[in-house]
């Protein structure tokens, strides 16, 4: 289906493949943890955030960016096959993306309207996962400000921004808790690959 040219995939993964990609996903998080980032103005962001791949996106007092390593110095670990199988299945490119990041909404935890723009090519898609617990994804235009439409996220939905809609404002307005039994204790994971540099 189509959400203001955002293609959403519902149901694209089954529930043996999620619980395999949470298991994968857990395995990042080993090396590297869940964090709290800080925005640039100073605010805790909600959601908590992990990634792998060449580089990860970050963001703190000195602004947002993609950086290959870790606030601690660690290289992030490399993507699961899990992850890579969806981009090759959802993205409509042959070139396989070198970040993958991964958000945990908890409970209240919510994401504001933006835009992925911090990658070199605009040209190339940002597939996003949704595991856990339903989500109200909010679509807007390339512009800020213009009409906006919103849609239910379920676990194993996938969501892949390009072309026009690449550079679409959206957000995550609130999620569901504990309407998945996928995490033992609740909550949502967002998985978005792209191609950042």
């Amino acid at each position: 289906m189509d959400v203001n040219g955002v293609r959403i995939w519902k149901g694209l993964l089954s529930s043996d493949v999620q619980r395999e990609m949470v298991s994968d996903l857990r395995d990042v998080a080993t090396v590297a943890p869940f964090r709290r980032y800080e925005t640039p103005g100073g605010k805790k962001m909600s959601v908590r955030m992990s990634a792998a791949g060449k580089v990860g996106w970050i963001t703190d007092r000195a602004g947002y960016r993609y950086d290959a390593l870790q606030p601690d110095g660690e290289a992030w670990p490399e993507m699961p096959a899990t992850v890579l199988g969806v981009w090759s299945a959802a993205s409509g490119v042959e070139r396989m993306p070198d970040s993958c990041l991964v958000n945990f909404y908890g409970e209240g935890a919510k994401m504001g309207m933006h835009q992925d723009r911090d990658e070199a090519d605009l040209n190339w898609p940002v597939v996003s996962i949704s595991l856990g617990d339903d989500a109200l994804l909010r679509i807007g235009q390339a512009a800020r400000g213009g009409s906006t439409r919103s849609i239910w996220l379920n676990s194993g939905d996938v969501a892949v921004l390009s072309g026009a809609a690449r550079l679409a404002y959206h957000g995550i307005d609130r999620i569901r808790f504990g309407s998945s039994s996928l995490l033992p204790d609740g909550g949502r994971i967002n998985v978005t690959m792209r191609v950042a540099g």
